[in-house]
């Protein structure tokens, strides 16, 4: 089973540890916003949170950048930047689940082979891709018979997820049976194809890392919370990026190649520090994460059509010669979005940017914060300080990005 992951360009990129990490990952002025998100966060928390956090800021801010340069060492990391929320049809998307073992098990493709080794799809699909129901039963393709749904998934929480990181979800037909009954005679083997992560799976894992979050905080792991939060930070920030939700992510289907970076990393290296207020106030209690995480991605994907229509508009309007421009950038010439073409497009969409920008700052304290409580507001001042230790890990990602293989499809 393969999960079809892509790369995406991180949102409102992030700082660099190390000018060959940044070459590798970015263009070398890239990682700003994603540094700035986690740093800014920071001063959401309440003094009980702040005493650890603040200490360890330089942290925080440094390896916002982590869950990018992870692209480079597993397949399994791309789809957790994003999510192709306009492959299901329209706003607010009612085909598709927001629990994350529904969707996986609605949007998977199930197949049993024969006695003659033929491969069969083993249940009927409905023409949104996901399992055909009827009066909640999934259909058997050759036989008629049915199951309730909620039969099925339990079935796929026991056998099927478990399996999620292996490349292969295999199931034995005698277990089926022992399930289901004999619905499949002469079955040789069952196996089952995930459809459902080659599209991200943002917001799923957002609720993921808050649940991880909450039991570092128990376990009272100064390392795994240091590690989680910066990591939180990161996929809280891509989720308010209008272009991690759309299929569209890099203007590839509408002649806009080169847009994602354009919003997310050229338009604040030119005018976040001069003009972005990044003062947002408390971070505040979540009372019901799943929603909350949802209704980020379903906001910033109400944004795709103006970011894509204003700057394509922009381009009728502005000679090829003055969209791009080249500059320097250390000892590299490179070739960017021209500053005057680049204010226009900020000043049509008025504070989008800044707004995201803000937005994902008070989301990631609100994470955060969220996680803390959940675990009993656990005393962080006797924490120690692990910021400054050298990680294995971090030395394993490094060498990962060194190896200059994506593991997913490049953004550009």
């Amino acid at each position: 089973m393969n999960l079809y992951p892509r790369t995406v360009l991180p949102i409102l990129l992030l700082g660099a540890t190390g000018a060959l990490l940044a070459t590798a990952l970015a263009p070398p002025w890239g990682f700003y916003a994603h540094r700035k998100i986690n740093r800014q966060a920071v001063f959401t928390l309440p003094p009980e949170m702040i005493v650890f956090y603040k200490k360890n800021i330089e942290y925080l801010t440094e390896h916002a950048v982590d869950p990018d340069m992870r692209r480079y060492a597993t397949r399994h990391e791309a789809p957790r930047h994003f999510m192709d929320l306009d492959r299901y049809g329209e706003p607010p998307f009612p085909t598709l689940p927001r629990h994350w073992a529904d969707a996986l098990a609605q949007f998977s493709e199930y197949y049993f082979i024969n006695e003659k080794n033929d491969t069969l799809p083993l249940f009927k699909r409905g023409p949104e891709g996901h399992l055909y129901l009827e009066d909640s039963l999934v259909f058997f393709e050759k036989t008629g018979q049915s199951l309730p749904y909620d039969t099925l998934l339990a079935f796929f929480k026991s056998d099927i997820l478990p399996q999620y990181y292996e490349d292969n979800w295999v199931v034995d037909c005698g277990v089926f049976s022992a399930r289901f009954g004999s619905v499949l005679p002469r079955c040789n083997g069952i196996f089952v194809v995930d459809k459902l992560s080659e599209h991200g799976i943002l917001p799923y894992h957002l609720n993921k890392m808050l649940n991880s979050l909450k039991y570092a905080f128990i376990e009272q792991d100064a390392k795994k919370i240091l590690r989680l939060s910066a990591d939180f930070g990161h996929y809280v920030a891509d989720a308010h990026v209008p272009l991690h939700t759309s299929q569209n992510y890099n203007g590839q289907l509408s002649g806009q190649d080169g847009i994602h970076a354009f919003w997310e990393t050229r338009l604040p290296e030119l005018f976040a520090e001069d003009t972005y207020d990044f003062w947002v106030g408390k971070a505040s209690l979540i009372e019901k994460p799943q929603d909350y995480f949802w209704d980020i991605v379903l906001k910033s994907h109400s944004y795709v059509d103006s970011v894509l229509g204003i700057e394509k508009d922009l381009r009728r309007q502005f000679p090829p010669d003055r969209q791009f421009c080249n500059e320097m950038r250390g000892d590299v010439l490179v070739k960017t979005q021209c500053e005057d073409f680049a204010k226009a497009y900020s000043d049509r969409m008025g504070s989008m940017v800044e707004d995201r920008m803000r937005a994902a700052i008070v989301a990631t304290g609100s994470a955060w914060y969220t996680a803390w409580v959940l675990a009993g507001q656990p005393d962080l001042r006797s924490l120690a300080n692990p910021g400054s230790e050298e990680d294995e890990e971090q030395k394993e990602l490094e060498q990962a990005v060194k190896s200059g293989k994506l593991l997913g499809r490049p953004h550009e």
